[in-house]
């Protein structure tokens, strides 16, 4: 029988990490970014990420997807294949599927839960 455990009790040190989007793939402002993990696996990252607003390009592997769940702010999906995007505020979630590519812009400061999962690729 497997263990349960309650997130932030021990399965990671939960430190908080600072970056910015690479030059290469910034749109609009430089936003810094805030991320908290507080569980990994080899194939999955949780925790929450906070952002300020600003826009940066995004491509996501082909074994790569998000599941989001926004706690504060506005963000857009912008989706460079079909020139849509979705808008995604407090209280709504989304999913960023593999090998999507587009733009990723905060349009108020954001904070969400986020659950990244990559499937190892078929040998």
């Amino acid at each position: 029988m497997s263990d349960l455990w309650l997130a932030g009790q021990g399965l990671t040190s939960s430190e908080t990490t600072v970056d910015y989007p690479r030059p290469d793939r910034l749109v609009k402002g430089n936003p810094k970014r805030l991320t908290t993990s507080l569980y990994e696996h080899p194939n999955m990252n949780c925790g929450i990420w906070q952002c300020e607003v600003g826009a940066w390009n995004i491509v996501f592997a082909d074994n790569k997807q998000e599941f989001f769940n926004i706690i504060e702010g506005i963000v857009r999906i912008h989706n460079a294949e079909n020139d849509s995007f979705i808008e995604v505020k407090a209280g709504e979630a989304g999913i960023i599927p593999p090998a999507f590519k587009g733009t990723f812009e905060v349009l108020e400061a954001v904070k969400k839960y986020f659950v990244v999962v990559e499937v190892p690729a078929a040998e």
